[in-house]
């Protein structure tokens, strides 16, 4: 049985940061994509970041570029989200997602095709 728990989330004030944890059972070790996703007040679901865990490689929306970094430990099965110099706009329920079908080249440049599996999502609060 395939579960992704986040934790982490948080209120904070404008230029904090926070680290999103995504625990991670039941998936292969490697070879698939992962990614961030968020979804605020009245917005539609945004991709933020994804990774390819065979090899690492990384996809950030233009929202997150220099300042979230996506990362996956996979000793401990937990995939991160640093999230750094926040903004206002970054509130938002936080969801990790994975998908077992998502080729490394849609992974890098269409986050939107991850649904296979999905979290039950963290809140992250942003304050001026």
């Amino acid at each position: 049985q395939v579960q992704l728990v986040e934790s982490g989330g948080g209120s904070v004030e404008v230029g904090g940061s926070l680290r999103l944890s995504c625990a991670v059972s039941g998936l292969p070790y490697s070879g698939y994509c992962m990614g961030w996703f968020r979804q605020g007040p009245g917005k539609e679901r945004e991709g933020v970041a994804t990774i390819y865990t065979d090899g690492g490689n990384t996809y950030y929306a233009d929202s997150a570029k220099g300042r979230f970094t996506i990362s996956l430990d996979n000793a401990k099965n937990i995939l991160y989200l640093q999230m750094d110099s926040l903004k206002p706009e970054d509130t938002a329920m936080y969801y990790c997602a994975a998908d077992l079908r998502v080729p490394f080249g849609l992974c890098m440049s269409q986050p939107s095709l991850i649904r296979q599996y999905w979290g039950q999502g963290t809140q992250v609060t942003v304050s001026s």
